[in-house]
């Protein structure tokens, strides 16, 4: 049971890095493309929107947030083309992984805004 959870998320790490790569293909409509890199960019993003340290719904993005936005952003991509992607992926899995620093500025902005309109609220 273990090893297919592991494969699971070896599928999710590559298509995420399929998404990125999707983000600035060509082939893909710009609806779809969209999702991909704000997906791409929130799934690299080294900061969460809930925290892990937050319990039960610190994990709750990564457990079903994030591959209901893969699932759903896929489903966007022409097989075809997410083959491709998916292929390309593989190949660039040995290097590193991209990080986002876009999908970071994001998280962080959401953040200060919460945290200024709970402020708010309180004053």
């Amino acid at each position: 049971m273990l090893e297919r959870e592991k494969v699971w998320a070896r599928g999710l790490k590559r298509d995420v890095l399929a998404l990125y790569l999707a983000g600035r293909d060509p082939r893909v409509p710009w609806h779809a493309k969209a999702l991909a890199l704000a997906t791409a960019a929130y799934a690299l993003s080294p900061i969460d929107l809930i925290p892990d340290f937050i319990p039960l719904l610190g994990y709750l993005d990564d457990l079903v947030i994030l591959p209901l936005a893969i699932l759903a952003t896929v489903r966007l991509i022409p097989p075809s083309v997410m083959a491709d992607l998916r292929r390309e992926a593989d190949l660039r899995l040995a290097g590193r992984r991209p990080r986002s620093v876009a999908g970071a500025a994001v998280i962080v902005g959401l953040w200060l805004a919460f945290s200024l309109a709970a402020l708010w609220l309180l004053w």
